[in-house]
């Protein structure tokens, strides 16, 4: 029997071929909702999609953005603000 926990959908199963032939499930946590802009709501690209603990174990450069607002604000918004500071 399958253990209680993994019952439910907060798990995601993985069929997986042993070298010994045999088809077993594993099951692994399910990957958070992609970053979004905080301005327009927009997915942010280039920002990691991972859990918490695989993404402590990444470098500072495959975490985000290195440009202003990188990680917070899509580049259309960057873009904008950064145009009515200068102004």
């Amino acid at each position: 029997m399958v253990a209680g926990n993994k019952k439910s959908n907060t798990l995601r199963k993985i069929h997986v071929t042993t070298p010994g032939g045999n088809k077993v499930i594993h099951y692994k946590k399910r990957k958070p909702n992609h970053p979004v802009c905080g301005e327009c709501g927009a997915r942010l690209l280039g920002v990691a999609r991972d859990l918490p603990s695989k993404i402590s174990r990444m470098s500072k450069t495959e975490k985000r953005p290195t440009r202003p607002y990188g990680g917070n604000l899509c580049s259309k918004c960057t873009r904008v603000r950064i145009k009515t500071q200068i102004e």
